[in-house]
């Protein structure tokens, strides 16, 4: 059996599969010279001290000091190379349209009439402006599924979409744009099927004309709760209009739909070395027969493919995108910049517990989520799409966070790969799990749904693995359940919002 994994021919490390002890082979030729934890980095050649540390064929770091070969390379090991310049990047140098064929081309799901994408889910979402509001909706929702959603089984479940803006908010700051078009999305997303629940309580900087098309402001759509005399009056309301809502979203009924109409989102977290070795590359060979088959597919995490974004770049076929691709990674370094931290502040402890060592690793076995496919477009965090195929959508890279803001441009399911383990999941659109590395698999075998941990240990390829993963999120997409999704497993919505709260 292999005892480590090397990414590129001219790498110098290579990852440890299992944990290793002193004198246990790396390569035929290199034997350890101390224990090393599993998916951590082993020295395959001597290193000098600034001498280069390089993995995926680019440099990691700098060595703090002279490493000899069979050496364990840490976090505590380099010195973070500086971070790649945004200026003038070469675009559509790296254009592969030779993706592979998909084996199913549609899938079932909720057509939505005049929308580009259609539902994986039929659910009455509840829109909020405020989260006063939200205490009262709890109460109103828990007893609309229990009194009213068995009367319409064509409906999958009654979701608040609640977060923590609207009141004592800079609403006129300059980023407060971001927040405000992902709760304008967001109610558009595709599982939702175009009906509008939207409800405020009255006294917030939020207005409804700021998050609502001007022939949507209706008492058919919009509640104000401090226009209703008490909790009964306020919940009868609720009632009523979430009534109408469901009787339209119980006719609508899953149809076979091409690819086109399917907008899947890709995000990793709790990720170790592996996830860059195994769970990623299958997640972007799954993406490319997506993208292949005319399906939209996001990958997101700024900080997280920062420091590769040269070869995001170089599969940008035109200026405009690549433009807006620098533009977004340097508004981010300037919000960095401004709360006092740089890119050193990711990875996470996890992360480096993990094998992953600095940033520059973490991006590259990021982006390996977004398979070969051209970029068609680059978006900011919360906005729409619209083209089809591979897009970048600029959010932050937290779990939530990421997840919230693609709901807002639209994705109608999601992909998350793990090395470490999460439970992370989303009430609005189901999410599939992908795992880096077999033990965890065992380990949290009923928490993950796909083990790519097999493409390590040479029992399956990425394009094996990647075909699985295809297959099962056209299932997701035509109703099937994800485990988190079985076990009922949600996350709160967490809107982005880089503005003063006064």
């Amino acid at each position: 059996m292999r005892n480590t994994v090397m990414m590129r021919s001219n790498d110098n490390v290579a990852i440890a599969i299992h944990d290793l002890k002193k004198g246990d082979h790396a390569t035929a030729e290199v034997c350890v010279n101390e224990a090393i934890p599993q998916a951590h980095k082993v020295a395959l050649v001597d290193i000098p001290k600034n001498g280069v540390v390089r993995r995926y064929g680019v440099v990691l770091g700098y060595a703090k000091a002279a490493i000899k070969a069979g050496d364990w390379i840490n976090e505590t090991s380099l010195i973070l190379p500086k971070s790649p310049e945004l200026h003038d990047m070469p675009y559509n140098t790296n254009i592969d349209t030779d993706l592979p064929t998909p084996p199913r081309t549609t899938f079932m799901g909720y057509d939505n009439e005049g929308s580009d994408y259609a539902g994986t889910r039929n659910i009455l979402g509840i829109q909020t402006t405020v989260q006063c509001v939200v205490g009262i909706l709890k109460v109103a929702v828990k007893k609309m599924k229990q009194d009213l959603l068995p009367k319409y089984p064509n409906v999958d479940d009654i979701v608040i979409i609640s977060h923590a803006y609207g009141c004592g908010v800079a609403i006129d700051a300059p980023e407060a744009k971001i927040p405000i078009r992902a709760v304008r999305n967001i109610m558009k997303n595709p599982n939702f099927g175009g009906q509008l629940m939207v409800v405020g309580l009255g006294c917030e900087k939020l207005t409804p004309e700021r998050v609502m098309d001007e022939a949507d402001i209706n008492d058919d759509n919009f509640i104000l709760l401090q226009d209703h005399h008490g909790f009964q009056n306020i919940l009868k309301a609720l009632y009523a209009m979430a009534e109408k809502k469901l009787a339209v979203l119980n006719q609508r009924q899953r149809v076979a739909l091409p690819l086109s109409k399917l907008s899947v989102g890709m995000q990793c977290g709790g990720s170790d070395a592996f996830s860059g070795v195994t769970a990623n590359p299958a997640a972007g060979y799954a993406s490319d027969l997506l993208v292949s088959g005319g399906a939209t597919v996001m990958f997101s995490e700024v900080t997280e493919v920062r420091d590769g974004v040269e070869f995001i770049a170089q599969r940008i076929p035109d200026k405009p995108n690549c433009d807006k691709l620098a533009q977004e990674m340097s508004w981010y370094d300037h919000y960095l910049a401004e709360g006092g931290v740089d890119r050193s502040a990711n990875p996470t402890p996890g992360n480096k517990a993990g094998g992953l060592s600095t940033i520059v690793e973490k991006s590259m076995g990021s982006i390996a989520k977004s398979g070969a496919a051209p970029v068609s477009q680059v978006v900011s965090a919360g906005e729409i799409p619209t083209k089809h195929g591979l897009i970048f959508n600029a959010t932050p890279a937290s779990d939530f966070v990421c997840g919230t803001m693609q709901l807002a441009s639209g994705m109608a399911m999601e992909v998350f790969m793990t090395g470490r383990g999460t439970p992370y999941n989303l009430e609005a659109a189901p999410v599939i799990k992908v795992c880096s590395r077999t033990d965890l698999k065992e380990f949290w075998q009923d928490l993950i749904d796909i083990n790519a941990g097999t493409i390590a240990t040479g029992d399956k390829t990425v394009e094996e693995v990647g075909t699985e993963l295809f297959n099962f999120i056209i299932d997701v997409a035509s109703g099937a359940k994800p485990v988190a999704e079985q076990l009922g497993l949600y996350n709160d919505i967490c809107i982005f919002n880089p503005a003063p709260i006064t």
